[in-house]
C-alpha cells in the first residue's frame, strides 16, 4: 500500500482484511517489560513504582514544570499526579515553589537527591538502549529515534519534539 494512504488513515482504524503485526507488538511488549524493569528494580527500593519514575523523570528533565504541564504529558489524572506527587515531595525528591507571576501555580524542581535519582534511572535504562544499539547498523539510534516518533500521535508530534530535542542536557 502506498505511503501516502498509510498517513491518510487513524491510526486506530484497521485496514479491511489486514493481519495484526504480532512479531512487532510481542516485541514492543517484551523490550517495554525488560527497559521499565531496570528501573522498576531501582525504584522498588524507595518504595516507588512507574508513576514516580515517569513524574521525576520529566521534573528532572523540565525544571520549573507545572503542575498542569505535567498534567498534560503524562495524560493521567489530578488525583493520581498528586498522590505520588505528594509522596516525592514528602520524601525530597522533589521541590514545589509557587508561581512568579500567578501564586496559584505549582513550579516543579527536583532537589539533588532527586536529580541523583533520576540519573541513576536514566543510566540504568540508557545502558540498555546503547547494548541494543551497538549490535545494529550504523545510523540505527536515528531510524530508531524515527520510529519512536512515528508511534506517537501525529497530532502531538510537534510537542514531544519540543520536549524531547529541547530539554536541557543532564550534565
Amino acid at each position: 500500500m502506498a505511503r501516502a494512504s498509510l498517513a491518510a488513515r487513524p491510526a486506530d482504524e484497521p485496514f479491511p482484511g489486514e493481519a495484526p503485526a504480532y512479531d512487532l507488538i510481542e516485541l514492543l511488549f517484551f523490550a517495554y517489560r525488560d527497559f521499565v524493569g531496570d528501573a522498576d528494580r531501582l525504584l522498588a527500593d524507595y518504595g516507588f513504582g512507574r508513576a514516580h519514575h515517569r513524574v521525576l523523570h520529566f521534573v528532572d528533565r523540565h525544571p520549573g514544570l507545572t503542575v498542569a504541564d505535567l498534567l498534560e504529558v503524562l495524560k493521567i489524572t489530578k488525583q493520581s499526579l498528586n498522590r505520588v506527587l505528594k509522596e516525592l515531595v514528602d520524601q525530597g525528591f522533589i521541590a514545589q515553589q509557587p508561581g512568579t507571576s500567578d501564586r496559584r501555580q505549582r513550579l516543579l524542581s527536583p532537589t539533588d537527591r532527586g536529580r541523583d535519582l533520576a540519573l541513576r534511572l536514566a543510566q540504568l535504562q540508557s545502558r540498555r538502549m546503547a547494548r541494543a544499539l551497538s549490535d545494529g547498523p550504523a545510523g540505527m539510534r536515528e531510524a530508531a529515534s524515527r520510529f519512536l516518533l512515528g508511534m506517537i500521535d501525529p497530532t502531538e508530534r510537534a510537542q514531544v519534539c519540543r520536549m524531547v530535542f529541547e530539554a536541557r542536557a543532564v550534565p
